[in-house]
């Protein structure tokens, strides 16, 4: 007798969506969320382990209203649902180890649980008054006071600047920037549990570059758009939430460094709300274009783009008008970006290294001083600021790495087919890290005494005290101060695509919306200047240092094609979406 896997959860038909034909959905045990076709759906409704396959073919057919035989019953449960670790093989109940997952490159990875479901229910039951609709009102009235009165008539950088030289208060608002992020959580919780769906737990890992956290939110997929919108704006409305709550305490309490903490939670929101990685802009868009995998509709956009592809491959999954143009200009717009940021990076890798490595290498030299010195706040400071230093260079190279792989692994799949080419494939690739590996030495020698690559963006100034910097300042020596910058990543899908008898259902990968800690820079100040080579004849005191800063990282809850799974955890929002 056909049997479920264990654990599944019928999440029924997914409302909004951008397809043609109606889309369903069902999620495993493991979280993965599988995108089925109508007939799909009305078989695994109606295996109960107890029919056999006349009378699945039966009830089928009755709530179809399409004849089905029992051989048309067994061909889909044989070559469709188990596949797709729906149905346990014979004399298993588990979900297969070689059923499909989501693996996606712009994934959250390393998720830790920070918070269990239980404790998440609770707290979320407790919030969820604040998203009727006339409190919502009140609290953006509220906040549009809010940022008239801090913008317009206190000035919101004079804020900021009163604490840059302060590592105590410094400390405090970096403190106050994670609790507003574990706070953005709840609200995509609480707006969860509002819509009707039942929250997971929230939790965190890398995403990109980033330490970030996320909300489990896969539940939403089965509530209407609406109650999806709701989830993945509930963010930053929390952190909106969040920040008025500060400035009633400013009110009473006259801390500047509150408002300096207010002024850095307007970044994270808009940081939040850029669609082009998966924060909870991204889980917007997907939402209002009905299609959850943005990323995975970008081979099927690009196949039709291009002359003399458009009938290669699997066919896509027909979308509506309205969606296929919202898909269309998203991806036009979001591969030149990514494209230009990865090539940045690797063009200015050996810069990006060199200028990481120095300011490691101060932030570790403050850091020894501080306690040496006895310094707790200087120590506390400078190890927090080598921590988060060193994630993002370590995750850049591991970023680099991995896409690296996965070009290597396409082309072994495309090249790999006579025997001398499998011979031709190890050997190049061994000649092109040799050369790679030759023309980077020779770059880093090259541009050894060049200054190093100063980021423009704007990053987080330097949390160590100058009272313990390792390298004295000479009075001549310029004064560098680094601007403030918040990253947030609030992280877990591949494409969509709607499964019928003749083609295979797709896993919906899991949306992980993160959300990432403000990324501190070393103040160019403090960094120790590089001293030339000396030959016996004294040389003269250097008149200048040359800047340390750390590149900003690019950071915060989707149905598939073919037979690629959708990672439907939104960071932050769904585990299947993770918000």
């Amino acid at each position: 007798m056909p049997r479920l896997t264990d654990g599944l959860v019928l999440h029924g038909k997914y409302h909004g969506a951008g397809f043609a034909e109606p889309t369903f959905t069902v999620r495993r045990i493991d979280g993965q969320v599988v995108q089925l076709s109508q007939l799909l759906y009305h078989l695994v409704c109606a295996i109960d382990g107890a029919r056999d396959a006349e009378r699945i073919a039966a009830r089928v057919s009755a709530t179809f209203a399409r004849e089905v035989t029992a051989q048309d019953i067994d061909f889909l449960i044989d070559r469709k649902l188990q596949p797709l670790g729906v149905v346990a093989a014979p004399g298993h109940t588990r979900v297969a180890a070689d059923a499909p997952r989501s693996d996606l490159l712009l994934a959250l990875k390393g998720r830790r649980t920070l918070v269990a479901p239980k404790a998440v229910a609770r707290i979320a039951r407790a919030l969820s008054w604040l998203h009727y609709g006339p409190i919502v009102v009140l609290v953006l009235l509220a906040a549009a006071a809010m940022d008239a009165w801090l913008f317009l008539i206190h000035g919101a950088v004079s804020a900021l600047l009163g604490v840059l030289n302060e590592p105590v208060l410094l400390l405090a608002v970096f403190g106050l920037a994670v609790a507003s992020l574990l706070f953005h959580e709840f609200g995509h919780a609480s707006a969860c549990h509002f819509g009707g769906a039942k929250p997971g737990r929230i939790g965190c890992g890398i995403y990109l570059l980033w330490p970030s956290l996320f909300t489990d939110v896969t539940d939403v997929y089965r509530i209407t758009r609406t109650g999806r919108l709701r989830t993945d704006l509930g963010g930053v409305y929390f952190n909106v939430v969040y920040m008025l709550a500060l400035a009633g305490i400013y009110a009473l309490t006259d801390q500047p460094f509150l408002l300096a903490a207010i002024y850095l939670g307007h970044f994270e929101i808009l940081e939040q709300l850029v669609p082009i990685v998966r924060l909870d802009g991204y889980y917007i868009l997907s939402d209002l274009a009905g299609v959850p995998d943005l990323f995975g509709q970008i081979k099927p956009v690009l196949r039709r783009a291009l002359p003399g592809r458009r009938d290669a491959g699997p066919r896509p999954v027909e979308l509506t008008r309205r969606s296929r143009i919202i898909v269309t200009t998203w991806v036009a717009t979001v591969i030149p970006l990514i494209a230009a940021e990865l090539i940045y990076m690797v063009w200015n890798l050996p810069s990006l290294i060199r200028t990481g490595l120095r300011s490691l290498t101060t932030q570790a030299q403050a850091a020894t001083s501080a306690i040496s010195h006895g310094n707790v706040v200087g120590s506390i400071a400078a190890v927090l600021g080598f921590l988060l230093l060193a994630t993002p260079l370590a995750a850049t190279i591991y970023l680099l790495a991995r896409l690296g792989r996965s070009l290597v692994r396409s082309l072994g799949r495309t090249v790999l087919t006579t025997r001398a080419r499998r011979l031709a494939v190890p050997v190049g690739i061994a000649v092109t890290v040799l050369g790679v590996a030759a023309g980077l030495g020779a770059w880093l020698d090259q541009n050894a005494d060049r200054p190093a690559l100063v980021h423009k963006g704007p990053s987080m100034p330097s949390i160590v005290p100058s009272p313990i910097a390792v390298t004295p300042r000479s009075s001549s020596e310029p004064t560098h101060r680094a601007n403030p910058r918040p990253t947030t990543h609030k992280a877990l899908p591949t494409p969509h695509s709607h499964a019928t008898a003749s083609a295979p259902a797709t896993p919906v990968p899991r949306p992980t919306r993160s959300t990432a800690p403000p990324a501190p820079a070393t103040s160019p100040a403090d960094a120790t200047p590089s001293a030339p080579p000396t030959s016996g004849i004294p040389s003269a005191p250097p008149t200048s240092t040359e800047p340390t800063t750390t590149p900003s990282s690019t950071g915060s809850q989707s149905p598939p094609g073919g037979d690629n799974p959708w990672n439907t955890g939104r960071n932050s929002g769904h585990q299947g979406r993770r918000r």
